[in-house]
């Protein structure tokens, strides 16, 4: 994991330079900038935590928001990192659903279309009604299989999950709790915004997800951050020479705060 930079020096060195990098990709960010393999394996190649240390680079107003802020458990934290686009649901499971069964029927078969269908790969982000990191599973060895064969590479939910041994191979998820029970799990609706654990997704968004959390990455970005992550690289790899060394002071920090700055 690349940790954040923190550095007064280089932060005030570089806040005209930022400000404009983040105007230019505000304006980008509307662009209709589309995920393709070759971009999906270069994302892969950084963690959550890079993505957002880019974004704060790119975007500096992003530093605030767009990110999850509680954390979650990670069923399979040896996998890499998720890339796609969010398919958004909610769902309560403390008590049966209001609609009548032929309706109740109709609200899931929607659901699982509006799976199906759209960009892909995607990744489902829920958000559980009932609070409290859940009541009962949507997730377990049977969905993990039918959202897989949709083209979903996993989920983030601030609910729970289960059958975390027999989920689909490949499938990651990313929830508030490991429960055991469905209890009366339904969905109650899907393709709108959702706030999943603090961070706010909409249908459609590119989500950037790892053990860590998950990230909203806009679409007029995808191209720079990558690049923007090997220019944090090196700067922070001035710092941690300069702290491994026996001699290190803080007027070694202090140095090697200014060389930092210096990287472009």
């Amino acid at each position: 994991m690349t940790p954040m930079l923190s550095l007064e020096s280089s932060e005030s060195t570089d806040i005209t330079q930022l400000d404009t990098v983040g105007i230019t990709a505000q304006r980008d960010n509307d662009m209709n900038t589309e995920l393709d393999e070759a971009l999906i394996k270069t994302l892969q190649t950084v963690d959550t935590p890079t993505v957002c240390n880019a974004l704060e680079l790119l975007l500096p107003k992003r530093r605030g928001y767009g990110f999850t802020t509680s954390q979650l458990v990670c069923t399979r934290p040896e996998l890499p990192p998720m890339v796609g686009y969010a398919r958004t649901a909610t769902i309560r499971a403390a008590h049966p659903s209001d609609l009548s069964g032929k309706e109740a029927r109709a609200v899931s078969d929607g659901y699982y279309e509006y799976i199906d269908r759209g960009p892909k790969p995607s990744i489902a982000v829920i958000q559980d009604l009932d609070g409290n990191n859940g009541y009962g599973c949507l997730w377990g060895e049977v969905n993990s299989n039918i959202h897989k064969g949709f083209g979903c590479q996993g989920v983030i939910t601030d609910g729970g999950v289960r059958d975390v041994p027999d989920m689909a191979p490949g499938f990651q998820m990313l929830a508030a709790s490991v429960l055991p029970s469905h209890a009366f799990v339904h969905v109650v609706d899907y393709a709108r915004p959702v706030d999943v654990a603090g961070m706010r997704v909409k249908d459609g968004d590119i989500i950037h997800a790892d053990q860590h959390g998950a990230v909203v990455i806009p679409a007029g970005l995808l191209g720079q951050i990558k690049a923007a992550a090997e220019q944090l690289a090196r700067r922070e790899a001035v710092i941690i020479s300069a702290a491994q060394q026996p001699d290190f002071d803080i007027e070694k920090l202090r140095q090697a705060q200014g060389e930092a700055a210096e990287i472009h």
